[in-house]
């Protein structure tokens, strides 16, 4: 999490988003190098991940979601001048809309009723030059997204809301399985 004095005015504009976002797509990778299958809801376990998903078969680390924004795609198609990007090409579980995800990494967020917290950036993967041809780990870059653990877990479905979550000042954390997180 950022540690910043929670009177800062800097901390008060990390934590201003003026709307919510929107969750776009649902991917679940069910192996390694498996083709994405495209959900419209899952169920996503407490430090696991997606329900069907291969990082999701064992607790903890900080990979258990991918993320990417999808304003990002059409910056993506711009640099590797394509009309469009698949979005199922990149391998990222959940699509987002409608604001700066990256501004949610180190951060709380909630999308429908299930917690997140964003734990680092989602780097490219040489497999990008793959699927989207020479040039493809390039123009990811600083566009692949995040990575996130999950907190609580529940049911998430496409049109869900994507929000920040403020932690009230005081409060450590929330625990999960027995771990302060």
């Amino acid at each position: 999490m950022t540690k910043l004095n929670p009177d800062s005015p800097l901390r008060t504009l990390m934590e201003t988003f003026p709307m919510e976002g929107r969750l776009e797509s649902i991917g679940l990778r069910p192996g390694w190098r498996a083709p994405l299958l495209v959900m419209n809801h899952v169920e996503v376990i407490a430090d696991h991940g997606l329900t069907g998903d291969h990082k999701a078969q064992r607790a903890g680390g900080k990979r258990q979601v991918t993320l990417i924004q999808r304003e990002h795609l059409a910056t993506l198609a711009q640099l590797l001048r394509r009309d469009a990007i698949d979005p199922a090409l990149l391998r990222r579980n959940l699509v987002v809309s409608g604001l700066n995800l990256l501004a949610l990494r180190n951060e709380r967020f909630q999308i429908g009723e299930v917690l997140f917290e964003g734990t680092g950036p989602c780097e490219p993967c040489s497999r990008m030059e793959e699927v989207l041809g020479a040039g493809g780990y390039n123009a990811m870059r600083g566009h692949g997204g995040i990575t996130a653990r999950v907190l609580s877990g529940g049911v998430i479905a496409v049109g869900d809301a994507v929000a920040y979550v403020k932690i009230p000042a005081g409060v450590a954390g929330i625990e999960v399985q027995g771990r302060l997180i």
